[in-house]
């Protein structure tokens, strides 16, 4: 199964999980969860904005930095600038926060409510280059 249609198969099942639940953290639970199985991504979940910070919320994975300030690092970069961030070799990212050194490559995408940004969902891989725009293209329809 293509990256493509691994999407497209998973992201009907996320909108069923979250449509009718009302708690962002559950949603956010349940799209980590499901997101980490469908591709095997090294860490997979979101950190939830709180004031000038980001903050670790649910995730899949090894354990995980627990705050991260506006502007730092790929997350808080990424929620500055208000877009989708792929970094295809995280060692070479001005500022990164390396949580752990096994990750290699990463892709960060603004999760929005009403306009305004309320978490960033941040997955990174072991491999390097292993994001592109077909992730971007899929991970930003992802509502919580």
């Amino acid at each position: 199964m293509t990256k493509e249609e691994k999407y497209e198969a998973l992201l009907p099942q996320l909108q069923s999980l979250v449509s009718g639940e009302s708690d962002t953290i559950a949603n956010m639970a349940n799209i980590a969860a499901a997101l980490h199985e469908t591709f095997g991504f090294w860490w997979t979940g979101f950190y939830r904005v709180e004031g000038n910070e980001l903050v670790l919320g649910p995730f899949q994975g090894p354990i995980a930095c627990t705050r991260i300030p506006f502007g730092r690092g790929v997350c808080g970069t990424a929620w500055q600038r208000g877009e989708t961030i792929i970094v295809p070799n995280v060692h070479e990212f001005p500022g990164h926060i390396a949580c752990s050194s096994a990750s290699n490559s990463e892709i960060v995408v603004p999760i929005r409510q009403n306009g305004q940004i309320i978490a960033v969902l941040d997955i990174d891989s072991r491999e390097f280059a292993t994001f592109d725009e077909t992730d971007r293209c899929y991970l930003e329809k992802i509502q919580i």
